[in-house]
């Protein structure tokens, strides 16, 4: 574990960003016919899920077993019924591990001069054709490597990139109008798994995402990794010899070859009319790589609506449980990334949630579908599987309510639902916060894409109205900048990291008040007379339109 002074410091400036005070005394009271929610509970699932025997929750590793296993027994104790795999609470997701050895290279070659990066240090990532690479390619820096044709804006216009190394800045252009590319909020344009696929379909050979924090939104050290789980690659699919990160230090070596900074490179990605800049150098990489495949697992479980007709439909309650697993610390001597508040804070939400829902007499409707995800942490791998193989049908699925991180800061006087107001389901969400005197808040951390980094993205690609419950920024008895100064504490310092563990100081006063309101947005949903949708125009809706909900 980690300890001394250091240690010691640091922790306490968390706790106190984090929201720390003592243990609240505050109890649910609960509306007339509903039972209460345990805060007790809910911190003891916490506590398990963050303990250090799980390692860390790693897919395919002993901590999956006992997350999967506690998951399921409390579901089965809430008298969920199980409809996973062969009437289990498990569905099996078949993947791959995909890890790059320690004696890989990447090099640049101008001329007779050669410029190596440093693994880890300087560029990190994994081959995503799921075999060894060896490469020696033209290098062409991208911009942002986007095609948004609905936006007036292509990196890729008149470049070939067939069997090039493309070398691009996650994010996208700067904006202040919602009409180009949504505002300041980000699109999916601006996420690195885009980034990846698009350059892949275009014949890459190899992607290189220069990193700053701003770009990004988080430090270096998170995509500092080696190591990833991958679904299975079909055969003939486009992929890349190399999707990878260089440092911000990589980066100024890199585009000094054409006489920029990142800085500089940077602002011309950012200006419309950009156009593609060839390196002038051969990018050489020696990817070693090790594949394993292995089987993961979803936990999921149901209550079955009360109408003999709208049963078969449902709404779903989502939760990835997954972490990082052990690995090399980038601080400290512990090397057990727990994920106490990502995500097993969420996890223990959705629990409590499925204890509350099968606790109703008569139960609503339409079912409910509690699903605790797998592989979130590798790219929604989890829910992508489920997407892709439903327990009910995603054109009878009602909603998806996803709970991830939840900051642990007191009771809320205002929540953030960014996505729901894209949705016909918005009117009912307005009135439920009403209803419950919680203001609702846009999204302070639009511009780091946070809708397209969570369980819920996978649900809305496949039509279903989906997005996150987050408490919001006015926290009861708290200064204005209270939950702000937390997160931004929490992304610096905390995120994937192996200071993220569960703390007996944490208040978990805040999460009634926030699971009543998801609670009754979906028991409003699964008692609709129709099935929401997205909005006209939406990027989702097709989708939804071809799972037959118009």
């Amino acid at each position: 574990m980690l300890n001394g002074p250091r240690f010691i410091v640091l922790v306490g400036l968390c706790l106190l960003s984090l929201g720390i005070p003592w243990r609240s005394l505050h109890s649910d009271q609960p509306p007339n016919g509903q039972p209460a929610i345990s805060v007790a509970r809910i911190r003891a699932d916490v506590q398990y899920l963050a303990g250090d025997e799980l390692q860390g929750r790693g897919i395919g590793t002993r901590g999956e077993d006992l997350a999967i296993d506690y998951i399921a027994g409390q579901f089965e104790k809430a008298g969920l019924k199980a409809v996973g795999d062969r009437n289990t609470f498990f569905q099996a997701v078949p993947l791959v591990t995909v890890t790059t050895g320690p004696k890989a290279t990447l090099a640049f070659v101008r001329g007779a001069e050669k410029t190596a990066f440093k693994l880890e240090d300087e560029f990190a990532g994994v081959s995503r054709t799921q075999q060894s690479e060896d490469f020696d390619a033209e290098a062409i820096f991208l911009g942002h490597g986007i095609t948004a044709p609905e936006f007036g804006w292509d990196d890729y216009k008149d470049v070939d990139v067939s069997g090039k190394v493309v070398v691009v800045f996650t994010n996208e252009p700067p904006s202040d109008d919602p009409k180009f590319f949504g505002g300041k909020a980000l699109t999916y344009y601006g996420r690195w798994t885009y980034k990846y696929e698009e350059a892949a379909r275009r014949g890459a050979k190899a992607v290189l995402i220069i990193h700053t924090n701003e770009t990004a939104g988080y430090p270096y050290s998170v995509v500092r990794k080696l190591k990833g789980a991958q679904i299975q690659r079909a055969a003939g699919s486009p992929a890349l010899a190399f999707a990878g990160w260089l440092s911000t230090r990589a980066g100024d070596k890199l585009l000094a070859c054409a006489g920029l900074t990142v800085e500089e490179a940077l602002k011309k990605a950012d200006t419309k009319g950009f156009k593609a800049i060839p390196l002038g150098v051969r990018v050489q990489g020696h990817i070693p790589t090790a594949v394993q495949k292995i089987v993961t697992r979803n936990v999921v479980g149901m209550v079955e609506g009360s109408d003999p007709v709208l049963k078969s439909e449902a709404v779903i309650f989502t939760a990835h449980w997954d972490h990082l697993g052990v690995g090399k610390a980038s601080v400290g001597t512990d090397d057990i990334h727990n994920g106490a508040l990502d995500n097993a804070t969420g996890c223990a939400v959705l629990l409590e949630m499925a204890r509350l829902w099968a606790a109703q007499q008569p139960p609503p409707k339409r079912s409910a579908i509690f699903l605790a995800t797998t592989a979130e942490e590798s790219g929604l791998l989890g829910a992508v599987y489920y997407a892709s193989h439903p327990v009910v049908p995603l054109g009878r699925t009602a909603i998806n309510l996803n709970f991830d991180t939840v900051l642990p800061l007191g009771v809320p006087e205002s929540v953030v639902v960014s996505g729901a107001e894209r949705t016909t389901a918005w009117p009912l969400v307005q009135e439920t916060a009403r209803k419950h005197k919680l203001a609702i808040e846009p999204d302070k951390n639009a511009h780091l894409g946070f809708f397209y980094r969570s369980d819920h993205f996978a649900l809305a690609r496949g039509g279903v109205p989906a997005f996150s419950v987050f408490p919001g920024e006015k926290i009861q008895g708290k200064p204005a900048d209270f939950a702000r100064k937390a997160m931004d504490e929490f992304i610096a310092k905390v995120y994937h990291t192996p200071f993220d563990e569960y703390r007996e100081e944490w208040d978990f006063s805040g999460y009634p008040a926030l699971m009543r309101f998801a609670f009754d947005v979906a028991k409003d949903a699964a008692n609709a007379t129709t099935l929401p949708t997205w909005a006209p125009g939406d990027e989702f809706r097709p989708a939804r339109e071809k799972s037959g909900v118009k």
